[in-house]
């Protein structure tokens, strides 16, 4: 087991808790969250998003927080001292991985929230929508670009890392939370005072309870809930092997999920309001394509548009470096763990490999055809490393924690970390069936739709 003075530990509670909602917040808050919210019933589908939060993702949150405290240990060496001579120890090298493979095309899409920075700033965008769709083509289709900033945003993310746990990652989340929280109002108020903002919150809460009765809508609320809180690669078992005893996990936890949940729906009262104001606007538009086409229609034409948009990537930019810096940090804390090497050549080592591992990426939108259109799946490379990732891998290594810790491990054997200390560790008996029974269900059926998706 790694000493706490080489491997580190958090200054505080509050310092934790900011590093771990910054690593919940990311995209998927800005533009999947809005977007689920809608399509599944606006009002209605929150309730289900809480539900599955509180009843199937929270458990896993507080299970992988407790394998990491335990231990003290990144993902590998947490299942190995809990299972030692088993081959449990595969699920933190699943782990590890998943963290690398997301941040490989994730820092390809953060590196264009940089770049619309500059663009929003300068009024690069025109009024009419295939234009601005042409913008984001003829941006998108350059790959040397794409790669450029993609090494910014892993550069950017590595110097914080070198910073060690208090000195780089809890005092740049530190900032950086508070900063997005704020920058999140400021930038829901400005929509509200656009035309139509009424009918957008009028689409975003109204609920509309019919569309419960769909499995579809229970499947899309837990999966986003469980990729938005960064579970199952090993992420909050690296951040809870960092915690103080002291630290109760319950608590910690709590909020964490208390502030990724707010930021989403924040951003769903910017997104709403500031699209309904556009002629035309598709409330179905999701991902790249909200963020990077529609929206910029609307900083082209309403008054102050420069300095709204600039503000809204700056905000992207923010919630994409908050979850850059615990993606990268999974794979150094296990090389740091297990190969005793010192941070710095843990972090130049995965940062190299991590770029080299988006450069398919960054190249595959157009600028190298292979790789724009993957012989026998009709998509881009980096679409298929997100469908990889986060629809299997992610649920995957999530299903596989819940069976280590309810089976393996057991419910017991965690309690005792969950309540050292005196810590305050509410209804455990219904956390025991939880993690036992219902979040390996759950899990399980995101993975069935996912593979039925795909066999469609």
């Amino acid at each position: 087991m790694i000493q706490d003075v080489k491997r580190g530990t958090w200054g505080s509670r509050t310092g934790f808790i900011l590093a771990a909602s910054g690593s919940a917040v990311g995209l998927g808050n800005i533009w999947g969250f809005p977007t689920q919210v809608g399509q599944g019933g606006g009002a209605a589908f929150v309730i289900v998003y809480l539900v599955c939060v509180f009843f199937v993702c929270f458990p896993i949150l507080v299970a992988e927080l407790a394998l990491g405290r335990r231990t003290r240990s990144s993902p590998v060496g947490a299942f190995s001292s809990l299972s030692p001579g088993s081959s449990w120890w595969l699920v933190g090298a699943l782990g590890v991985l998943t963290g690398a493979g997301i941040l490989s095309f994730y820092c390809v899409i953060a590196g264009w929230t940089i770049a619309y920075i500059g663009f929003a700033s300068t009024s690069s965008f025109a009024n009419d929508p295939q234009s601005v769709g042409n913008f984001f083509q003829t941006f998108t289709n350059d790959g040397l670009t794409s790669m450029f900033l993609a090494l910014l945003v892993l550069s950017i993310t590595a110097g914080i890392l070198l910073g060690g746990v208090r000195s780089g990652i809890e005092r740049v989340t530190k900032a950086l939370m508070p900063s997005l929280l704020l920058l999140l109002v400021v930038l829901a108020i400005r929509a509200f005072t656009l035309p139509g903002s009424g009918a957008g919150l009028a689409y975003y809460l109204r609920p509309d309870f019919a569309m419960l009765t769909s499995i579809d809508v229970f499947n899309a609320a837990l999966g986003q809930a469980f990729f938005s809180l960064s579970l199952g690669m090993g992420t909050m078992i690296t951040y809870g092997s960092y915690l103080r005893k002291t630290d109760g996990i319950a608590s910690c936890a709590a909020w964490v999920v208390l502030i990724d949940t707010t930021i989403a729906l924040l951003a769903g009262l910017i997104i709403f309001p500031a699209g309904f104001s556009i002629p035309g606007f598709d409330p179905g538009s999701s991902g790249p394509g909200l963020i990077f086409e529609v929206l910029p229609r609307l900083f082209a034409t309403i008054p102050g548009g420069r300095l709204f948009g600039s503000a809204f990537f700056l905000l992207l930019t923010m919630a994409a470096l908050t979850s850059t810096i615990s993606l990268l940090e999974v794979p150094v804390s296990h090389l740091v763990d297990a190969l005793q090497w010192t941070r710095r050549k843990a972090v130049g080592i995965v940062t190299f490999f991590v770029f080299a591992l988006s450069i398919p990426s960054a190249l595959g939108n157009g600028y190298i055809d292979l790789l724009t259109n993957v012989p026998g799946l009709n998509d881009n490379f980096l679409n298929l490393m997100a469908t990889v990732w986060n629809n299997f891998a992610l649920p995957i290594g999530g299903l596989l924690i819940a069976i280590f810790v309810g089976w393996i491990w057991t419910p017991r054997q965690a309690l005792d970390e969950l309540t050292a200390h005196n810590a305050s560790f509410p209804l455990p008996g219904l956390w025991s069936i939880l993690i036992r029974w219902i979040c390996p269900a759950a899990i399980l059926s995101i993975i069935i739709a996912s593979l039925y998706g795909i066999l469609l």
